[in-house]
């Protein structure tokens, strides 16, 4: 923060498009508990787990509703998205609720080791914390369209599923050539912008100074990542109910978990190598925001149309307009079929390019009004059956006469 204002106020060019042109939120600490009993023991009496939880024993990260077991058992039964969404799935009522539970599965790890799962006994059920109700909450609230976490413990950028799948829930698919940095894991789920998620991971990895090394150093697990700095979380370190596959499955924004190191409490004189480290990274990864499409849904009179679906084709996971009519889409370059639908308009499609460099392509629909919600009415006054249709030159029968009297 210190950094932005003050390369702002000095006139650095590429600090003032940032600002000026990206609204952004900073959150210091999401566990301020968790981070004071990591304060008081300092770096050298701390151990890598303290500060993890909150001082009511939450682990943030995971408390949130899983979604996606929620959307996949749907796929399994052909419902989606036709009767279940494939973006802005609700929260659950009981999740909602003020004694509400998040449960545990079985089979997934609390703690990957040398990249096997580590099988648990079920974990008794835990409360949902006030901080991850407050972070819903915050969510809903503004438009977020990229974000990240920053965590320690580690050196790497995970990406979302954290979710596994079980391998009986995982659809048919036809057979692709495995991925030279990703074993065929077939727990492993992708998700419909894995290729996008892998773009904004690399674009950090890449810009760091050292997250591609080789060398470990206090890192006392094997390199999950060939060296690339990056890993679905998944294959990492399952779990469900993670933040990243929440706002994925909830919102429109893409959420990744930045591992800054693997010591959690660096010494006061490693910290300017730390910020150098990653300096370049955070502002390459915030410019990433601009990549894609961009633009306003609106009716033929100009008015903004909010929760219009904009739909990318080949992508099977839809975002929303915001209140505005506005909308971002973090895209690939690349040529796509977009298309905005909102309830009571005509559709609208066009093809929209992206490109290379660093700034989203507008991208504006202009939608006109339907009549199929009329129609729904007279079918609805006609008890859902087939109206007839009136023959010119037939007469009509008093029984048609009052039904077209009664429809009008």
């Amino acid at each position: 923060m210190q950094f932005l204002c003050k390369e702002y106020q000095d006139g650095n060019p590429r600090v003032r498009s940032l600002v000026t042109e990206t609204r952004i939120h900073l959150v210091p600490s999401l566990n301020p508990d968790g981070y004071e009993l990591a304060r008081e023991a300092g770096s050298e009496l701390g151990n890598w787990a303290l500060g993890h939880w909150t001082e009511e024993g939450y682990d943030l990260f995971e408390n949130f509703p899983d979604l996606a077991s929620a959307l996949w058992a749907a796929e399994e039964r052909r419902l989606v998205p036709h009767k279940f969404p494939n973006h802005h799935i609700p929260i659950p009522e009981h999740y909602l609720a003020e004694d509400a539970t998040v449960s545990h599965g079985t089979g997934h790890d609390h703690g990957a080791v040398m990249g096997r799962r580590c099988l648990t006994p079920p974990w008794p059920p835990w409360q949902v914390a006030v901080e991850t109700r407050a972070v819903m909450a915050w969510m809903d609230k503004n438009p977020f369209v990229l974000g990240a976490n920053l965590q320690g413990g580690e050196k790497l950028v995970s990406y979302p599923f954290d979710t596994a799948r079980p391998v009986s829930e995982t659809p048919a698919a036809a057979p692709r050539p495995p991925d030279d940095y990703e074993d065929d894991n077939p727990e492993l789920q992708e998700t419909p912008d894995h290729a996008i998620f892998r773009w904004l991971a690399i674009s950090y990895a890449s810009a760091h100074l050292t997250m591609t090394e080789t060398f470990r150093g206090g890192c006392h697990t094997q390199d999950m990542t060939n060296a690339m700095g990056i890993v679905q979380g998944a294959k990492w370190h399952p779990r469900a109910g993670s933040m990243n596959d929440f706002s994925y499955l909830h919102t429109n924004c893409l959420e990744l978990s930045i591992y800054l190191g693997c010591d959690k409490f660096p010494h006061e004189s490693e910290l300017q190598q730390e910020w150098e480290n990653n300096k370049e990274s955070l502002l390459t990864f915030m410019e990433q925001v601009h990549r894609g499409i961009k633009g306003l849904v609106t009716d033929q009179q100009g008015e903004p149309i909010a929760n219009a679906t904009i739909v990318v084709g080949g992508i099977n996971h839809n975002i929303k307009t915001a209140s505005g009519g506005d909308y971002w889409r973090i895209l690939n370059p690349g040529e796509y079929r977009v298309s905005a639908r909102a309830e009571g308009y005509n559709p609208s499609v066009k093809t929209c390019s992206v490109f290379y460099d660093i700034g989203a392509t507008q991208c504006n629909f202009v939608l006109s009004r339907s009549n199929w919600k009329r129609i729904r009415e007279i079918m609805a006054m006609n008890g859902n059956r087939p109206i007839r249709r009136i023959v010119p030159g037939r007469p009509m029968t008093p029984r048609e006469r009052m039904r077209l009297r009664m429809r009008l």
